[in-house]
């Protein structure tokens, strides 16, 4: 009876959402973009409502091991869904959340079917652009300038993305011109619009906006669907505190190792000024990226750490549409994807238009050794072997597809920088980067429920980053615009690593270190609290 309902409800969650199916790979609805109009919205929190009820009827308790995890990771995603409706509605307030850029960038740069196919498919989307941003307009109220200043940005890029990436497309089939080129017109057009209503609301309001922070309540709330944990937000602030005392000893030691002196902050910065005078450029970041994953692959295998993939990984420059928010991120084919796909890396240079200072800084936190940290969290053994594991899970259902959990993957892209500098990899300078790292990730704990909840000043989470963190300011600027334009996922890293190291640390002994790994990466990318159950720990 579970595994019809849960089907029959990830059906309705695809095709409700289009974003959705195509990031898991599913791809009859790649010619849609999502629908915000208020029926929509309406009909979509009764299928929601509809879904709840139907899973309290099956009695979990009487599951075998692996459906009653499905069902609870299935229960948790609808009930996350139907918060986030009811309680966040992001789309009435976050232009971000209407840009169509990722389902368009989808179609262009993945070739999971024929160019003819995913023409088709594209010329759906983009017809769509139009309605969708008029709807976006007249569903819109009370923008946070920082999200309109960096929407401006990403609708730029997209429409960029159209104007440059469908001609080259196209003309792999140019008999398919006549029903893309008006489509892709058009678009161009409403994005264009769309960014200048955005530009004339912020210069009719030079204020600073609707503030962008949740509140306690809400932030809480958030916070507890986004981890699936047990842990309540005061022991997550708790146990940060207590983690950034830890690592900034850690680090102290490390540095002393490194330039000798004493054991403080100050022979810390030498250490890493040191280490940041070694650092790529605009020109040579991604080939730095390249040669990195080789070397982190080449040092998995050698210490046998986690078994590795034939899958390809594809370093690549950031799109304009994405940038702002993030310096890197990993794209992973979907669970459900059926075609030979790459995942592409992606780090964003620095923008056209940074002066010569604020580059000089970026380039000093992300140094050739902060490079090779970065490249083990998104690629090796991180995100995209991760990823790629995940895919190789069979269940008796879909849900794991669609229901990955973000302290899982994070947490473990977190351990694997830990595991791979504790084992040696880059040395003593990837050592100090990783602790560097591990001070940012417990600091963006800190930051995310700070700024939300108790409305840390700008000054002071300023300090707190450059401080405590080390961070170069660029970055800590960022981070501090990062903090107000997402809530609750800057959380993730330090509460999935602690769960994830947690299990790490379980391994009986007489189980091989390659073996655990591989039997943590074999449910697909369960919350770490079910992934005990699965593990038996």
């Amino acid at each position: 009876m579970f595994t019809e309902r849960a089907e029959r409800i990830v059906d309705a969650l695809l095709e409700s959402r289009p974003e959705l199916a195509s990031a898991a790979g599913d791809h009859r609805y790649d010619d849609r973009l999502p629908d915000w109009s208020a029926d929509a919205v309406a009909a979509d929190r009764v299928m929601l409502r509809e879904a709840a009820h139907a899973l309290a009827e099956v009695d979990a308790d009487s599951l075998p091991v692996e459906e009653s995890v499905d069902h609870a990771l299935l229960t948790a995603l609808v009930d996350r869904e139907l918060f986030e409706s009811t309680e966040i509605r992001t789309h009435e307030w976050d232009p971000l959340r209407h840009n169509p850029g990722l389902l368009l960038h989808a179609l262009l740069s993945r070739p999971y079917a024929p160019v003819e196919v995913r023409l088709t498919h594209l010329a759906g989307r983009l017809a769509a652009v139009p309605d969708a941003l008029a709807t976006a307009r007249a569903t819109l109220r009370d923008l946070p300038r920082i999200h309109a200043e960096t929407a401006v940005g990403q609708f730029t890029g997209t429409a960029a993305l159209v104007r440059h990436e469908v001609p080259a497309l196209l003309a792999q089939a140019p008999a398919l011109g006549d029903r893309v080129e008006p489509t892709a017109r058009a678009a161009v057009a409403a994005l264009a619009e769309f960014a200048d209503w955005l530009r004339a609301g912020l210069a009719a309001d030079d204020g600073p906006g609707p503030d962008p922070r949740l509140g306690r309540r809400r932030w809480e709330a958030r916070l507890w669907h986004t981890l699936d944990t047990e842990l309540p937000a005061a022991e997550v602030l708790r146990r940060a505190w207590a983690n950034l005392e830890r690592v900034t000893e850690e680090i102290r030691v490390a540095a002393v190792e490194l330039v000798g002196g004493p054991a403080d902050d100050e022979t810390v910065r030498r250490a890493l000024d040191l280490l940041a005078a070694e650092h790529p450029d605009d020109h040579t970041i991604v080939d730095l990226a390249s040669v990195t994953l080789d070397e982190a692959t080449d040092f998995v295998r050698a210490h046998d750490l986690v078994s590795l993939v034939d899958d390809p990984c594809v370093i690549q420059e950031m799109p304009e549409f994405a940038r702002g928010v993030a310096v890197a991120y990993c794209d992973s084919p979907g669970g459900l994807e059926t075609a030979d796909l790459p995942t592409f890396y992606c780090i964003a240079p620095t923008p056209a238009d940074w002066p010569a200072h604020r580059v000089a800084s970026f380039y000093r936190e992300y140094n050739d050794h902060m490079i090779r940290n970065l490249t083990v969290h998104e690629a090796m053994p991180g995100h995209f072997l991760q990823l790629a594991h995940a895919r190789r899970y069979a269940g008796t259902t879909r849900v794991r597809a669609l229901a990955r959990s973000g302290p899982f993957v994070e947490g473990w892209a977190v351990y694997a920088e830990e595991l791979m500098a504790t084992a040696g990899f880059g040395g003593l300078p990837v050592r100090l980067q990783q602790l560097k790292m591990q001070l940012r990730m417990t600091i963006n704990a800190l930051l995310d429920q700070l700024t939300h909840c108790e409305e840390l000043p700008e000054a002071e989470a300023m300090a707190l980053m450059t401080g405590r963190g080390f961070q170069e300011e660029g970055e800590a600027a960022g981070k501090w615009r990062r903090a107000l334009l997402t809530s609750t996922q800057l959380s993730t890293y330090f509460v999935g690593y602690a769960e994830i190291a947690e299990i790490g640390a379980a391994r009986p002994a007489q189980v091989p270190v390659r073996w655990w790994h591989d039997a943590m990466l074999a449910h697909d990318c369960p919350p770490p609290r079910h992934l005990r159950t699965l593990l038996g720990v």
